[in-house]
């Protein structure tokens, strides 16, 4: 899309200027909306994918495979993953083992993450080169990404480019994101300039003036090969491109990114790669983000030993590195601003996924649509008030000791659930009779 994707929609007056906000207070936050963070454009969900991305045979659904535990195609040979394979992977937290230690209870269910393998892009693919047009539309249902990268050289690994460059792979990425998304930017614009061919007052308008500086933002980040969603946002522009660019017309770019760089085992064990420094580089260039080194031969040995606990430390011991597995799980929960409440009781401890921001209403309902439909009161106490008054006592686990130490709240439809509250929700429903549940 060429510099002039604005010269059809109409010119706002200038004659108009928007009243002058007051100065902040010294020492005040900035904007939150310039903050970064996935939950700017995020959906409102606690179901969110992350979904494993990257240019082929790099390593994804091996990654895949050990992630979620399952046997997916991983062959040497470019496109051998066509359509997405969608599993869950457990969500490590320390918390969530201490409860069931705790409790002993008979059923113990974990938080899981939805991940997705899809297949490698490759130059062109925003124009249907390797079919990539279905598989950059299977990108565009994500809710995240983990970007994976090839940082090792193995004459016997095919590279779909005949050489191992991770810096070009990731412009080879980012490019043909950035291309799609400008496709779905054009259709944005050309709707917009529809709109105001109908209602010529909307260009007259303050929401049209912000609209066309917002979008002028937006091409110049994505024709300069740079994703939206690491860039600075005031609050309004989020509000904006949320409106007009993260529903029908779904920017890719919006999409939080995790750069999973994989090594072989050697690289990985002392810490060192000749590319590390280029990529990190890169990625800082591009907007930032987080970037975790792993290796799939590291960790398909560890797998291996997975049934034998002694031989799984010695391993560990003398390599003198652990799993990057449960890092990157960890990220990926993170970046979509998903977090967990607990359960927890004789019969069961369970880790309840919701995305930052739920008040208790919404978090009762991750139970069941009747827990918050009758919704009267949550029941809480912080995981650390909890942990410690357990283990300072060291007998039974129980709610009687946290009451006694004034650590039990009720709290009503407004709370804010918080990452880590164990929580017993109240509630009561009428059926169609009127008889009360």
């Amino acid at each position: 899309i060429s510099k002039g994707s604005f010269t059809n929609l109409p010119s706002p007056p200038l004659t108009h200027h928007p009243t002058a906000m007051p100065p902040k207070k010294k020492g005040a936050d900035a904007d939150d909306g310039a903050l970064k963070g996935a939950a700017r454009f995020a959906r409102t969900k606690n179901t969110l994918q992350m979904g494993l991305c990257g240019l082929p045979n790099v390593g994804k659904s091996s990654l895949f495979n050990l992630l979620t535990k399952q046997q997916v195609a991983a062959d040497n040979f470019p496109f051998c993953t066509i359509k997405p394979s969608l599993s869950r992977c457990k969500v490590p937290d320390e918390r969530f083992n201490a409860l069931c230690d705790m409790w002993k209870s008979t059923s113990q269910i974990p938080a899981w993450l939805n991940v997705t393998d899809i297949a490698g892009l490759v130059k062109g693919a925003s124009e249907g080169a390797g079919l990539g047009n279905d598989f950059l539309s299977n990108i565009q249902a994500m809710d995240g990404l983990y970007h994976v990268v090839r940082a090792f050289d193995n004459d016997e690994i095919i590279h779909v480019d005949d050489s191992v460059d991770p810096v070009r792979d990731l412009e080879t990425i980012m490019t043909e994101l950035c291309l799609k998304d400008l496709v779905f930017f054009r259709k944005a614009m050309d709707n917009e300039e529809q709109y105001c061919k109908k209602h010529p007052k909307h260009s007259q308008t303050p929401d049209y003036r912000n609209f066309v500086s917002t979008m002028a933002k937006v091409e110049d980040h994505l024709t300069n090969n740079r994703g939206i969603y690491a860039q600075e946002w005031t609050a309004h522009e989020v509000v904006i491109i949320k409106e007009k660019l993260v529903g029908a017309y779904s920017l890719i770019t919006c999409k939080p990114i995790i750069y999973l760089v994989n090594l072989n085992a050697k690289d990985y064990k002392r810490k060192k790669n000749k590319y590390l420094m280029k990529i990190k580089t890169w990625i800082d260039e591009h907007g930032g983000g987080q970037m975790i080194p792993f290796s799939v031969d590291f960790e398909e040995e560890l797998f291996a030993l997975e049934e034998d606990p002694a031989a799984t430390a010695a391993f560990l011991e003398e390599a003198g590195v652990k799993s990057a597995l449960p890092k990157v799980i960890k990220a990926g929960y993170k970046e979509l601003s998903l977090q967990s409440y607990f359960t927890a009781g004789e019969k069961e401890v369970r880790a309840w996924t919701f995305q930052k921001g739920f008040t208790a209403p919404n978090c009762a309902g991750v139970i069941h649509s009747d827990f918050e439909r009758g919704f009267i009161k949550a029941e809480t106490v912080t995981w650390e008030d909890f942990a410690a008054l357990q283990i300072a006592d060291g007998n039974k686990p129980g709610m009687d000791k946290v009451k006694a130490a004034g650590k039990y709240k009720q709290e009503g439809k407004t709370y804010l659930v918080q990452d880590g509250d164990i929580i017993l929700f109240q509630f009561n429903v009428s059926d169609k009779g009127g008889k009360k549940k």
